[in-house]
């Protein structure tokens, strides 16, 4: 495997980044969904919010980055056992994965920054809170942030049964040139 893309395969930054990437969502849905329900007594209450934003903002960093790196480098091209809506509804799914990990950090900075604190990352850095004057913006932020979560999470559950689609039924390349690994002959 090469470090770039090939017309046939994906090269070791287009496929560190996926996996990066979905690890790192998959992980903060987790943690999210645990953190919610701790108490102002618990160890945790402090400590897995200051976690999940730290690694929130990775992520998203990871998810421009991701970006970039298609923009520069595009994929390889589609199989032929592909069909037109298949292309079209993987094309979809990406862009709306690129764009809502993009705005779960959004909506994340503003339940955050909202009163005016910054939003510190593992303790080394912080981004300052730019708006604070929005009544309710912390309310309106949460309810989107949990909305898109949950959007991401079965965007993820289709993507996946796509890939496996593809890997057991189909007998093709797709699932193999994400997992960094040549492509079988046909």
């Amino acid at each position: 495997m090469a470090l770039k893309n090939s017309a046939s395969s994906y090269g070791y930054i287009a496929v560190g980044l996926h996996w990066l990437v979905a690890a790192g969502v998959l992980g903060l849905f987790g943690l999210g969904i645990w953190m919610v329900d701790l108490t102002y007594y618990d160890s945790w209450y402090k400590t897995a919010p200051d976690l999940h934003r730290s690694i929130g903002v990775i992520v998203v960093t990871l998810m421009v980055l991701r970006l970039v790196w298609r923009l520069a480098n595009p994929p390889p091209r589609p199989l032929a056992s592909h069909s037109f809506w298949e292309r079209r509804i993987a094309h979809l799914a990406h862009a709306l994965l690129y764009a809502l990990v993009i705005s779960m950090f959004f909506s994340g900075y503003f339940i955050t920054t909202a009163k005016g604190q910054a939003l510190y990352v593992f303790e080394v850095f912080s981004l300052p809170a730019i708006i604070t004057d929005v009544e309710g913006l912390e309310d309106v932020a949460g309810v989107i942030h949990e909305w898109v979560a949950y959007t991401i999470i079965a965007i993820v559950c289709l993507h996946v049964a796509g890939a496996l689609k593809h890997h057991f039924v189909d007998r093709d390349s797709t699932l193999r040139r994400m997992l960094g690994m040549t492509p079988k002959k046909v």
